[in-house]
């Protein structure tokens, strides 16, 4: 029960937008006993502190007496309420004709754990009946229901960034905590990516193993332990079948005569029911093609649809039942909405009406009137409730490309589609500086599968579109992972001879993205020309906002070449500008910038200084990156300084202000910092918590700096001096040629602190001493007391 309350504490204090801190301030309590209640040290709080907490939480009514009787052991934790809810997945509508299916399937997802695939010919219901057992199931398991629809020729990580994006979380690092309990993922459209698929699967079942993923696909994913549940087409009546009552007893006639009457508003008289079974007969029962033959009730009766099968008899294909139910309403439509469909089926996945107007701009076309044919029609359809909810069927968008090439205007449409993301990209990329950061990242993830099939078609056809996209997707690939492959569209792009005459600016801001992304995997020196291009171009056309984004790209690339100078100039040139244009954000990454040479120069105090004034600009500007940020750094040097336990209150507030915004290389840095404050503080087991979770994340493969260098730290809190000296060891190597050459200098010191071997330390002495010549770094002076 103990672990309940803990579990129910940390919910209604993120739910608050507290740390352990503010929240023990707001109660009047230790932040020991907020820390410890979270972590489920404290078993049975006294009442008191409880309703204490519960005040300073604003709870009342309900959930104040729940949150009570949770504490005192009385009721499950899973009654209060949770975090800010996952995106709920789309409405199913109705399901008829699956009642043995849905039971089968909801019993199964709801008892057991692994992945039960969905299998069948497309438009055979797959979708839907998943739908409509997540939907049953969303309120009775712990962790809810969520979902994705793969895109086109998606790769793991875009598979895994999608899961992220409906759950919430900002990395794929976050999908085990997040899947803890048991929670129902639904994979929609898996032959869309089948291998990208399958790699993402077997990760999530590894990592999770509390997880439900229903999936849906023309066959097996090909994972081990998965469960494939077949979805055949619907019973279709017996022929001869002549009321409408015998016609309701038998799913698919059921299924037409329903939709008909939302359609026309009526059941169709007796004398159409021959003409409806033969119809559904020639459909096979597929619920996609009767859905897609019933919304033309609005125009032509059963026996007029019938006729324009052909007067053979014959029973169709499957497949060919929905093209041809595709072609019967796309003949339906005007000219112009043909072909305003036709563009429109260039997007990949789901767009808003302000997309599509954009898109449609050139063509002589109402775009509210199209969607409303379109949707009558079946063509297009509505799912979810924000912005971006229009979605053109899959079947459809396959046959008016097909039209649109035979039209000779899909490269047209395709090269405007870029454009259109070109544009959209370039609306948001400003609001990834200040206080929009989440809301920038949402928006983008809410068309990733356009933004990729927009590069993918215009690096080809239009170099200079591509490039002016790309250019405004590095923050948002790197917060997503996609640092890699971000950084090679842009090199490509940039080194496309037909973009030699792009706009200057265009390219410059290319060179910066592209060496920011070089920095996020360590290959920052490779793009140290590229920056200094970005910021001369800047310069020479006073481009006050580019340049000082290039000198804070450069800063970071000297940083981890080891030209610290020339990184301290760019900084104090960065801040210089910033003071002198009145832009508070920048002035606050300038000034965290030079904290690591007031730490490099062993001014802890003036250090302290900077950050404070960080502190101060980013409240006043909202950023909650960056204040987050500019907390953890504070954590480091007060870790630096000896004050171990004010440094982990400030790395917890830091974290917790991180979880906002993702950002996945800062949080395992900071995690170091705790987990090292921790252990030096003498509390291992709060270390070894950190520990685990930074292994996760970890291959094991590679000796992670970090978890070495955390692995020492708490085997000298334990007193295994040669475990960890061993640990030291193995840290100051595989931080070696990193990015701050401090991190080996204080790996080198724990050494000579844990180390019995005198040869070992004066090894460790002298490659401290040469590191330090080289650097022209100070040590700090608890440093200098181990060495003395």
């Amino acid at each position: 029960m103990k672990d309940g309350f803990a579990v129910l504490l940390r919910r209604h204090r993120l739910a608050a937008g507290l740390t352990q801190a503010e929240l023990a301030e707001a109660a009047e309590v230790g932040v020991r006993t907020v820390r410890d209640l979270e972590a489920g040290r404290s078993v049975r709080p006294q009442r008191s502190t409880v309703e204490l907490l519960g005040a300073a939480l604003g709870l009342q009514g309900r959930d104040l007496t729940v949150f009570v009787a949770v504490a005192r052991g009385r009721t499950p934790a899973d009654q209060g309420p949770g975090l800010a809810k996952p995106r709920a997945l789309p409405n199913a509508g109705e399901l008829i004709g699956r009642d043995r299916d849905l039971a089968g399937l909801t019993e199964r997802l709801r008892t057991t754990a692994g992945v039960t695939t969905l299998v069948g010919l497309a438009g055979s219901g797959k979708t839907v009946l998943a739908l409509t057992a997540s939907a049953q199931l969303r309120d009775e398991l712990p962790g809810g229901a969520v979902g994705i629809k793969v895109s086109p020729d998606e790769g793991e990580s875009g598979v895994l960034d999608s899961i992220c994006a409906v759950i919430g979380v900002g990395h794929p690092d976050g999908l085990a905590e997040a899947f803890r309990q048991p929670t129902l993922l639904l994979v929609d459209a898996v032959d869309r990516s089948r291998p990208a698929v399958a790699a993402a699967v077997r990760r999530l079942v590894a990592i999770a193993p509390q997880l439900r993923i229903v999936a849906t696909a023309r066959g097996p994913i090909g994972v081990a332990g998965e469960w494939v549940w077949p979805v055949a087409p619907l019973p279709v009546p017996p022929a001869g079948t002549r009321t409408l009552a015998e016609a309701r007893k038998h799913p698919a006639s059921a299924l037409f005569l329903e939709r008909w009457a939302r359609h026309r508003g009526d059941a169709p008289p007796e004398s159409e029911v021959a003409a409806i079974t033969d119809l559904v007969r020639r459909l096979s029962g597929l619920p996609l093609a009767i859905e897609l033959a019933a919304a033309r009730g609005r125009l032509l009766d059963p026996s007029e649809m019938l006729a324009r099968f052909g007067q053979d008899g014959a029973v169709v294909d499957a497949a060919e039942a929905v093209r041809a139910a595709v072609v019967a309403s796309y003949r339906l439509l005007t000219p112009a909405h043909r072909r305003a469909l036709r563009y429109l089926s260039t997007f990949t996945h789901r767009w808003s009406i302000e997309l599509a107007e954009e898109l449609l701009a050139e063509l002589d076309v109402d775009v509210v009137e199209l969607l409303d044919r379109l949707t009558d029609l079946g063509l297009a359809t509505v799912r979810g409730q924000g912005a971006v909810r229009f979605m053109v069927l899959e079947s459809v968008r396959e046959y008016a490309l097909e039209q649109a090439e035979l039209a000779e205007e899909l490269t047209l449409a395709r090269r405007r589609h870029a454009i259109v993301f070109a544009r959209f990209a370039a609306r948001t990329a400003p609001m990834f500086s200040g206080a929009q950061h989440g809301a920038a990242i949402a928006r983008l993830d809410d068309v990733a599968g356009n933004l990729w099939s927009a590069l993918t078609h215009s690096a080809d056809d239009d170099p200079h579109t591509a490039l002016c996209l790309a250019a405004k997707l590095p923050r948002w690939w790197r917060f997503r992972g996609r640092d890699v492959a971000g950084r090679r569209w842009l090199r490509r792009l940039l080194d496309d001879e037909r973009t030699a005459d792009a706009d200057p600016l265009v390219r410059a801001w290319a060179l910066v993205g592209v060496a920011q992304l070089a920095n996020e995997h360590g290959a920052g020196a490779e793009e140290i020309d590229s920056a200094r291009a970005a910021v001369r171009i800047f310069a020479e056309r006073v481009e006050v906002t580019g340049e000082l984004a290039a000198r804070t790209v450069l800063f970071a690339l000297c940083m981890g070449s080891g030209d610290f100078d020339e990184a301290r100039e760019q900084s104090l040139e960065a801040l210089i500008l910033a003071s002198r244009t009145g832009r508070a954000r920048d002035m606050a990454v300038a000034q965290s910038n030079l904290t690591w040479h007031d730490i490099r120069a062993g001014d802890l105090v003036g250090a302290q200084r900077r950050l404070a004034e960080v502190d101060r600009l980013t409240a006043r500007t909202g950023d909650v990156r960056l204040r987050a940020l500019g907390r953890g750094n504070l954590a480091e040097v007060l870790r630096l300084s000896g004050r171990l336990a004010e440094s982990v209150v400030v790395g917890t507030q830091a974290l917790d202000l991180l979880a906002e915004v993702g950002d996945p290389s800062h949080r395992r840095r900071l995690l170091t910092t705790i987990a090292l404050a921790q252990a030096e503080s003498g509390e291992a087991g709060e270390a070894d918590r950190i520990l685990a979770e930074l292994r996760a994340t970890t291959p094991p493969e590679v000796e992670d700096p970090a978890c070495a260098v955390v692995e020492a730290a708490i085997a000298l809190a334990r007193g295994h001096r040669r475990l960890a000296s061993s640990w030291y060891a193995a840290a100051a190597d595989a931080y070696e040629g990193g990015h701050d050459l401090r991190d080996v200098v204080q790996a080198l010191v724990g050494l000579v602190a844990a180390s019995d071997d005198p040869a070992e330390r004066q090894r460790a002495r002298d490659r401290i001493a040469a590191l330090l010549k080289t650097s022209g770094m100070v040590l700090t002076e608890r440093e200098r007391a181990v060495l003395a």
